[in-house]
């Protein structure tokens, strides 16, 4: 039982809540998975379709661009049909235009497979995260949504193992299988789907306060009610454009920008590892065991700020990560010519400062908005992100050719400095707080 003054958020982690931490997850898996897939089977693919260099970048775009209008829609569909519906919507997107990859004969016909691929993927963020902060505990929502971050990075490794191995044994057509694999995941979403209720929190947002009540009772048991869930201030009646005026447009700015500035240069970085490498004067054995460490050391990063992020806080932690990580990028610019062992250390060091504001891109925008717009709010960050995502894939290979590898570090160092500028300016601190605090305006009701 609740002591005096405590609320659903106070209970401990049970096995609901990690299981839907399992079923919330897979979207980033499968976003690390798609977005990684393609690279694998580029070249066979080429070939097979006879494809030239512009819709080879173009295919490879598609899915960021399907996110990008993914996650625009989510967030409309989620706050406005709920979040238990479009929870589904996502892995039969997956297994559908997965599947028909098998039979596609042209290079337009992948790229409008892989843009719905991005959609779904789209879609999948503002629905999985929602849904899920809003049954968590407060103790458990930074470091459970912390670790779909850490998804996305198991999802790419799939990705490589999985497709590696599909085009070793899977014969003339294994590009195709290994682009179809996608199906597998989006089935075993759907699966593990299946039975996942309804927030409470949208259908109070809806006026249904007994169907919530109902659900709170199946899901924590029959002692708990409506009346142990932290109310939210009664915005029925104010339109999303109201609630941006009213305050919550600086969050959503903050959101956005910090969001975009941690992922421009993790993608730049991620995506042309070797290129970058071999710019700074790393070749052959130095530069793969290069382009693999600084993958593993993205993950590490996630994982040490997923282990803190309750006790340093959410303000601190963004902060620390822009700060420590564009220091990084500038040493990277400025020590160009240095030692193999130095490139190494300086990339390392920014790979796992990163790592702060990568987790809190999940964390921030489901804590600070009410739940009316809160899926809105998450899917609009994943969209603005996307947008910088793509641009700073398209420009680190035209700015290493024009500029140089020191003139694109200090490139890549100036998008951090932006990020912890905006950081400084509107990061607010969420830790310790219920959904309700966290999502209020300062000196608001």
């Amino acid at each position: 039982m609740l002591m005096k003054g405590q609320t659903l958020e106070d209970i401990p982690l049970n096995r609901f809540h990690k299981r839907l931490t399992v079923r919330s997850g897979g979207g980033s898996f499968v976003d690390g998975y798609v977005l990684s897939i393609i690279g694998v089977v580029m070249v066979q693919m080429a070939d097979a379709l006879h494809v030239d260099s512009l819709w080879q970048g173009l295919i490879a775009a598609s899915a960021l661009i399907g996110i990008f209008c993914g996650g625009m829609v989510g967030g409309w569909l989620t706050d406005h049909f709920g979040r238990k519906r479009v929870f589904f919507v996502g892995p039969v997107l997956f297994m559908a235009f997965s599947i028909v990859q098998l039979v596609i004969s042209a290079g337009w016909q992948l790229f409008a497979c892989r843009f719905m691929l991005g959609v779904a993927v789209g879609i999948e963020y503002p629905v999985a995260t929602a849904l899920l902060v809003e049954f968590l505990p407060k103790t458990a929502r930074g470091p459970r949504l912390a670790t779909l971050t850490i998804l996305w990075f198991a999802g790419a490794a799939c990705a490589y193992i999985m497709g590696n191995a599909i085009l070793q044994f899977g014969g003339a057509q294994a590009w195709r299988l290994a682009l179809a694999s996608t199906a597998l995941f989006g089935l075993i979403l759907f699966v593990l789907r299946l039975g996942t209720p309804e927030s409470p929190r949208w259908l109070i947002s809806k006026g249904r306060r007994e169907d919530a009540d109902r659900i709170i009772k199946q899901v924590f048991g029959p002692q708990y009610s409506m009346a142990d869930l932290a109310a939210e201030p009664e915005r029925s009646n104010i339109s999303l454009w109201g609630l941006l005026k009213a305050g919550y447009g600086s969050r959503l700015a903050f959101v956005s920008l910090f969001w975009t500035c941690s992922v421009i240069p993790v993608f730049a970085v991620y995506a042309f590892a070797p290129k970058v490498l071999l710019a700074l004067n790393l070749h052959g054995e130095m530069a793969a065991f290069g382009s693999i460490a600084i993958t593993l050391l993205f993950v590490v990063g996630c994982i040490i700020a997923t282990g803190l992020i309750n006790g340093i806080g959410r303000r601190p932690m963004v902060i620390h990560s822009f700060l420590w990580s564009g220091l990084a990028l500038l040493g990277l610019g400025y020590s160009a010519d240095a030692s193999p062992l130095m490139i190494l250390l300086l990339f390392g060091s920014y790979a796992v400062f990163i790592g702060g504001a990568q987790v809190l891109q999940l964390v921030y925008p489901n804590e600070i908005f009410p739940t009316e717009i809160r899926a809105v709010a998450v899917g609009f960050g994943t969209s603005f992100s996307r947008i910088g995502a793509a641009a700073g894939t398209w420009l680190v290979p035209i700015s290493l050719d024009r500029y140089g590898i020191g003139v694109t570090m200090y490139i890549a160092a100036g998008v951090t400095l932006v990020g912890l500028i905006v950081s400084l300016a509107l990061a607010p601190e969420t830790r310790a707080l219920n959904l309700a605090e966290a999502s209020a305006l300062p000196n608001r009701t």
